[in-house]
């Protein structure tokens, strides 16, 4: 009888150590997994890069076509700052001292100056005008500008331009440029002017 409960009293106790081992060594419960946060999606980046390189595509186009426009302008300024002095060397007077028509050292510079513009623009014809002051007779004005305007004509001619380019025409005492009757107002009166006539549209440079 003793012998049963000692063995009995063993498995209890046997028993209540296996099942407190259990407790201690039962498996803890795995932790979840984390599930990583989903990264830029490829095709969301692709489409940013694409549309970040054609806006600056766009802007390199605008960038070009505006120093083009600019150039064209600059271009068509200077051309016709060109063409503005061209026309002022063409049209530029030339004096006379009084009851002469033969060309003094500076005017004759001034005709020097206007030669190879109308050689290297062969469409271009131009009229001479002759003017007197207001001294003398009608008759005998008319025959002294036309004088004057013959001198300026041969002079040019003498330098290699056609005489069929130049026309010649003379006012006499008709047209005045300055209002007055002293030598201040005659010298300036005493001249040839000089009109382009054709072919002044697109003067270019000799």
């Amino acid at each position: 009888m003793m012998r049963t409960q000692r063995i009995a009293g063993l498995t209890l106790a046997l028993l209540s150590v296996t099942l407190i081992d259990a407790c201690h060594h039962k498996a803890a419960t795995p932790p979840t997994p984390v599930t990583p946060t989903a990264g830029p999606n490829q095709d969301s980046i692709r489409a940013a890069e694409a549309e970040a390189a054609r806006r600056a595509a766009e802007a390199d186009a605008a960038r070009r076509r505006a120093d083009s426009i600019a150039a064209a302008e600059a271009a068509m300024r200077n051309s016709a700052n060109a063409a503005a002095s061209l026309r002022t060397t063409l049209t530029q007077m030339v004096h006379f001292d009084f009851d002469q028509s033969e060309l003094r050292p500076e005017d004759r510079a001034i005709l020097d100056a206007k030669v190879p513009i109308l050689q290297a623009n062969g469409q271009v014809t131009i009229r001479i005008a002759g003017h007197t002051d207001e001294r003398g007779s009608d008759e005998y004005n008319l025959a002294l500008g036309q004088r004057r305007a013959a001198a300026a004509k041969r002079y040019l001619s003498e330098h290699g331009i056609p005489e069929s380019r130049i026309e010649t025409i003379s006012y006499g005492e008709e047209r005045p440029i300055a209002q007055g009757s002293n030598e201040d107002a005659w010298a300036q009166n005493r001249r040839d002017e000089f009109e382009i006539t054709s072919g002044g549209g697109n003067l270019r440079r000799p």
